[in-house]
């Protein structure tokens, strides 16, 4: 009953939808009637599109708020508590690998590279590439938070690692790959991998939430683009044959 009467008292998340949206509404109805004239259908079928995208933020955000933030808090504090912190290297990678599968935007981006490709690079390969990328890095924050392992330590040699490929790897996967290191970042991987890794750094004896929690969606970030980086490498090599 409590949770919910939590999820009915919504009001600050409709008003940070309608913040964040409104603006482009602006935008758009500005430009509709200055430059581009649009037919009317057109126009209110985008209306539509808005007002089903505002409703879809709206549940989506709130849901985050009362069910996925709390749950992954709760089970990195009940994983973290085990005793046997070596468990949460394989729970990392697999919740790694399915909030990435899940992400939207994730899709999105494979979809885009496809098409834009004419075929040429298949969505599966970079939904794959960049989900099996993510549930590694995923997995080497888990040992990062076990271990105390400053993030640092870890994030300098990959961008540096990342740099070093840029000679190597196709252009056409260079682009796609920094773009992707963004997209994976989305809402399904930080909502949970990070109130995962922040539970989990809660309860550890010798662990603080601030230092060891946080810094894991960094590696998220730095995990597509080095293994879409890779891929290219792979299609490089490819052409040279």
């Amino acid at each position: 009953m409590t949770e919910l009467l939590e999820f009915l008292y919504i009001g600050e998340v409709v008003e940070e939808v309608a913040v964040a949206l409104g603006p482009l509404i602006l935008f758009f109805i500005f430009f509709q009637v200055f430059f581009l004239k649009l037919p009317r259908e057109y126009v209110f079928n985008l209306l539509k599109g808005v007002v089903m995208t505002s409703v879809g933020l709206v549940l989506f955000l709130q849901g985050v708020k009362v069910g996925f933030l709390p749950t992954g808090t709760a089970m990195g504090e009940i994983l973290g508590g085990s005793g046997r912190p070596w468990f949460l290297i394989p729970i990392g990678f697999g919740f790694g690998l399915v909030a990435t599968i899940a992400e939207p935007a994730v899709r999105i981006l494979s979809f885009e590279v496809e098409k834009a490709s004419n075929g040429a690079i298949r969505a599966k390969v970079i939904l794959i590439t960049l989900s099996l990328g993510v549930a590694l890095f995923v997995a080497l924050g888990m040992v990062r938070t076990i271990y105390g392992i400053p993030v640092h330590y870890l994030v300098i040699p990959g961008y540096l690692g990342a740099l070093a490929m840029l000679k190597f790897s196709d252009q056409t996967f260079t682009s796609i790959a920094f773009d992707a290191g963004g997209v994976a970042t989305g809402p399904m991987t930080v909502t949970f991998v990070m109130a995962l890794s922040v539970g989990v750094a809660s309860v550890m004896e010798g662990r603080n939430p601030i230092l060891d929690g946080f810094g894991l969606i960094a590696l998220v970030a730095l995990a597509p683009i080095l293994s879409v980086m890779v891929l290219g490498l792979f299609y490089s090599s490819g052409k040279r044959r």
